[in-house]
């Protein structure tokens, strides 16, 4: 999403609570969480035992971009709950993915995203807890 988008979201009706919303690092989890669902899709073509597990993080990342995007529905509580809910998936896939490291470039690709996407979601998390 571009700079554009991330300024008219900050002028929306946001449900009470949700206001003091950081919108730099809600766009860089949105980012994360985009760069995680394109690479656990891509793992789970591999069709290796870490597959359920990507197809099930790549769905929980898109549905996090997604809620992320209409703050209107958003409670600060039903926020932190995906947001652990994403980190919890992003953890079980790179733990999988993880198993492959040695063998396959792609599980180390989407484990290395899955990272990026829980240090998001949590800086995220922080930045909700400290408002």
């Amino acid at each position: 999403m571009d700079s554009m988008m991330m300024d008219s979201m900050k002028s929306m009706d946001m449900m009470p609570g949700m206001e003091a919303m950081d919108m730099a690092l809600m766009q860089a989890c949105m980012d994360a969480c985009s760069a995680c669902e394109q690479a656990c899709t891509v793992c789970a073509t591999q069709m290796m035992d870490c597959s359920p597990a990507c197809m099930n993080c790549a769905d929980m990342c898109n549905t996090m971009m997604r809620a992320m995007m209409r703050m209107q529905g958003m409670t600060p509580a039903v926020m932190m709950s995906m947001l652990d809910a994403c980190m919890a998936m992003c953890q079980l896939c790179m733990d999988m993915c993880m198993k492959h490291e040695a063998h396959s470039e792609v599980c180390r690709m989407c484990a290395a995203a899955c990272k990026a996407c829980m240090d998001a979601c949590m800086a995220m998390r922080a930045s909700m807890m400290a408002a």
